[in-house]
């Protein structure tokens, strides 16, 4: 029997003395969950993939198993299921020891996607992009605050306000980057060195916040980044005793935090969004990709806004945007179209979170262009100006995570793109998300009643 030759990375690791490697694997949330391998184990899992229990799909972020869902569950005993790692996806952890890393996505066993895996979710839309002609490329900014917190330290203020690394409301700020130089200047270069490229990383306005701009490339690539960047953040933080948190609304007092998505489509040679003969320079495939946008925000909305409290970031006269409406380089619209050059030009979808799941956003945000492109759908919405101008008609998004869960599970749209399956998934996890809601009791009530009514 011929002896099979191992793949180039695997090779190189046997090269390298790595004696084990670390994977990890995207829940339906987009918190990365993983675990170390023996190389030995590793170097059977890249032939074959390797088992990893179904339960990272039924269970919330807190680890209490949906109660809700039946593709996954109590009733067939939480089995493995089987992830496939990319080997394309082969970094190593500056901050951990320079341990070798590979993402994994998950299969059925007959090797087809499964149909709740949040990665293989975006590649089913990728892959009809590709079957159009086209290329997505983007690229995704991350909002976020930073505590002087530990995880115990955090356990032992029971949800009592955390405490901010600098004080104040100082947006692009030189002062404040140099209050925490070490962590800021160990988010560009060992990013960096992880294979997640910061393109700008500044203060923005709020006490403790960042932002963070990552490079652009293909939208695979970049999701990838994305969930990696806010992991990886957090474990460099530690380092330093911050605590970073991609909550979309802390605290009603301050901004909330965004994770917009930038886009553009190519052909391997251009970018096919610019028209130097269009007075706005956007080619009629960019205008029927902004149409499909418009046109699908709410159909989508749970994918932009998954948790209770992505709604509280939607308040009128803030930053985030609460309307489907677009603009010419306006930041107040949902959608900014950000038209100039060959290069530059290319679509800002401004209405998702930082709490998003980066594979569920994108795919979400592509498959919306994409149903405006396979349908030629014309841009008849005119641009808003200035702040909302010419957007008293259209209606504002609603306000609750079952409301746009209820909207998600009815669309057709969302099905054929994303599935029966994963849509009747995922609007249960949803739903179960605002159950436990519907049960908590929080401070704002114990605050209004309990010594009045």
């Amino acid at each position: 029997m011929p002896t099979r030759t191992p793949p180039p990375a695997l090779a190189e690791l046997r090269k390298s003395g790595a004696t084990k490697v670390k994977v990890a694997v995207s829940d339906i949330d987009g918190v990365l969950r993983g675990k170390y391998l023996h190389i030995d184990k590793f170097a059977g899992a890249c032939e074959g993939g390797f088992g990893f229990c179904d339960v990272v799909f039924g269970w919330d972020m807190l680890d209490s198993p949906y109660d809700n869902t039946t593709a996954t569950g109590w009733q067939h005993g939480f089995p493995d299921a089987l992830a496939r790692i990319d080997l394309g996806t082969a970094r190593r952890v500056p901050w951990d020891n320079g341990v070798p890393f590979f993402l994994g996505e998950f299969v059925n066993a007959d090797g087809t996607p499964h149909p709740l895996c949040p990665r293989q979710a975006l590649k089913r839309v990728l892959a009809r992009a590709s079957r159009l002609g086209y290329t997505v490329m983007a690229g995704m900014e991350f909002e976020w605050f930073n505590f002087r917190e530990t995880p115990q330290s955090w356990a032992a203020k029971r949800g009592q306000p955390p405490e901010p690394i600098t004080p104040g409301m100082f947006g692009y700020s030189i002062l404040r980057m140099a209050d925490h130089p070490g962590f800021f200047n160990a988010l560009m270069d060992e990013m960096l060195a992880f294979g997640v490229p910061v393109e700008g990383l500044h203060t923005e306005t709020g006490p403790g916040v960042y932002e963070a701009a990552l490079v652009f490339c293909e939208a695979l690539e970049q999701a990838d980044r994305s969930i990696l960047f806010k992991t990886g953040a957090r474990e460099i933080g530690k380092r330093f005793g911050i605590m970073p948190s991609f909550m979309a609304k802390w605290s009603q007092q301050y901004p909330g935090c965004s994770g917009h998505i930038h886009q553009s489509l190519s052909d391997g040679k251009s970018n096919l969004f610019y028209d130097a003969d269009s007075p706005r320079r956007m080619s009629r495939l960019f205008e029927s990709w902004l149409a499909g946008q418009l046109k699908c925000l709410m159909e989508f909305a749970p994918l932009f806004w998954p948790t209770i409290n992505s709604y509280k970031r939607l308040v009128d006269g803030f930053w985030a945007p609460v309307k489907p409406t677009w603009g010419l380089d306006n930041r107040t619209a949902s959608f900014r179209v950000i038209a100039g050059s060959p290069k530059t030009t290319r679509l800002e979808t401004r209405c998702p979170g930082a709490d998003v799941n980066p594979y569920l956003a994108m795919a979400a945000v592509i498959a919306a262009g994409l149903h405006g492109v396979e349908q030629g759908l014309a841009l008849t919405t005119p641009p808003i100006t200035s702040t909302n101008q010419g957007a008293e008609d259209i209606p504002r998004a609603p306000r609750s995570l079952i409301e746009t869960t209820r909207i998600l599970r009815e669309s057709r749209i969302a099905r054929d793109w994303l599935g029966d399956t994963f849509v009747d998934h995922f609007a249960a996890t949803r739903e179960w998300e605002w159950r436990q809601w519907q049960d908590g009791v929080t401070d704002w009530e114990l605050k209004r009643y309990f010594e009045i009514i």
